[in-house]
């Protein structure tokens, strides 16, 4: 009980946080108004003819790649520029219950950047008659993709007290994770080691790595156990690793 009510408490004093400062309203309406340019004004929505979400989803990566990391650099870069990540690891809460507090209120504030996109939805109601269960599971696989370029914004914002570093390396280390299993990315690795067998599970390796196959796989309304155990992974290990940092920072 002591675990959830110290998380819990974590939770909204970092989700209290982000509402008391303009940086919050600035991100979502910037969200808000980049995801509908690209779906509308960029995907040409309305010329497709086709009442689906397809074209509204296929931009939440590259939008998550530059805005998580913004959201989440604050996190724990913020803490230890002003000095309060030491009274915060005086208070009687572990490590583990911080870093939680933390995620899940920086998930919780995306969260409902992505339920305030409903008009979008409403809009393909309106204009046909889309399956349900897909866009549904559209806007799961986007909550779960959300939470995986979190967790590797935590870690960087823990690696170093300079927020601009940290959304720099959050911005790479996501990038790298999209672009790992994109196709010209594997062709380019297959071109690289068609001339050495020993090497195809690199590409294979590197591939694996990639979040676009899981999310894709989601996209289509096929919410399978190997996506949900990947992104689950994914998170978990940031974290982990995030505790590692910050544990060797308290030991230092």
């Amino acid at each position: 009980m002591n675990f959830i009510h110290n998380t819990k408490a974590i939770f909204k004093r970092e989700l209290k946080a982000y509402f008391e400062s303009p940086v919050a309203y600035v991100f979502l309406v910037v969200f808000l108004m980049l995801t509908a340019f690209l779906t509308f004004a960029v995907g040409r929505f309305y010329e497709s003819g086709q009442a689906d979400l397809r074209g509204f989803f296929l931009w939440h990566p590259w939008v998550y790649m530059i805005l998580v990391p913004a959201a989440a650099m604050r996190l724990w870069a913020e803490e230890r520029r002003s000095g309060t990540i030491e009274l915060l690891l005086t208070l009687p809460v572990t490590l583990t219950e911080a870093i939680l507090g933390k995620f899940l209120a920086a998930w919780a504030f995306l969260t409902l950047a992505l339920i305030l996109t409903f008009p979008v939805l409403l809009t393909t109601l309106y204009l046909g008659n889309p399956d349900i269960g897909v866009a549904l599971a559209g806007y799961f696989g986007s909550f779960l993709l959300a939470g995986a370029y979190l967790s590797v914004g935590l870690l960087t914002s823990a690696m170093t007290r300079n927020q601009v570093i940290s959304f720099v390396i959050s911005v790479v280390v996501c990038l790298f994770l999209l672009l790992a299993g994109w196709p010209p990315v594997t062709d380019l690795l297959i071109r690289v080691t068609q001339d050495h067998t020993s090497l195809n599970w690199l590409v294979t390796g590197v591939a694996s790595l990639s979040f676009m196959p899981h999310y894709e796989s989601i996209q289509r309304g096929v919410i399978a156990l190997r996506d949900l155990a990947y992104y689950a992974s994914v998170i978990i290990f940031m974290l982990f690793a995030t505790h590692l940092v910050l544990e060797n920072r308290k030991a230092a």
